[in-house]
């Protein structure tokens, strides 16, 4: 009887000595695990979206966001949604300067044109400054939404191509994209500056 306990106690105490060296196995494994996860350059695309808040400029009642999310062919999908203006079409347009502090938006500077070339569509035209996107037509509630893609603009890229620390500009009016130097749109109804 007792060679038969002293035989149990041993087997009793291999077997926790093998699960506790498994457990610590385990444990080491996912702290591994983790460490390597956190060094790890993060590619998830979710990463390479910004949000960018719309304030009324120029006594106007807009309000908005606009969505820059990096897609996989390196382009930006682009999507701006607006509320709180007139029905019809409204210029959207980037700006040069991430800067809205002044009342009527003018702080935000010209287009963004680094390339120095003339205004144009973006959509027709051969020429068109990098900050031409187009216009959002607002419906009947005073809302309306806007999306495209946009090829050379990117989210860190080079200063030909990075849009961060420039202004999302929407104007009272349309663009008519042959008028020089910004397509005659009018007054900057609205500003956000587009940051991480």
């Amino acid at each position: 009887m007792k060679i038969l306990t002293k035989n149990l106690t041993l087997a009793l105490g291999i077997g926790m000595a093998i699960f506790a060296c498994s457990e610590t196995k385990d444990k080491t494994e996912e702290v591994d695990q983790l460490e390597m996860e956190q060094t790890q350059p993060k590619t998830n695309m979710e990463d390479k979206t910004i949000t960018t808040q719309i304030m009324s400029k120029s006594g106007s009642d807009l309000a908005g966001m606009v969505t820059f999310k990096e897609v996989a062919d390196g382009s930006l999908d682009v999507t701006v949604a607006l509320r709180g203006i007139a029905p019809g079409e409204h210029a959207v347009h980037l700006h040069e300067t991430g800067d809205c502090s002044a009342p009527d938006g003018k702080s935000a500077g010209g287009h963004w044109n680094p390339l120095g070339v003339e205004h144009g569509h973006r959509l027709e035209d051969e020429e068109f400054h990098k900050g031409d996107i187009g216009n959002i037509t607002i419906g009947e509630d005073s809302t309306g939404t806007f999306n495209m893609q946009v090829e050379g603009w990117s989210i860190e890229g080079d200063s030909t191509t990075n849009i961060l620390n420039k202004a999302v500009i929407v104007h009272a009016g349309p663009d008519d994209f042959t008028s020089q130097p910004s397509g005659a749109a009018g007054p900057r109804i609205g500003c956000g500056v587009i940051a991480k």
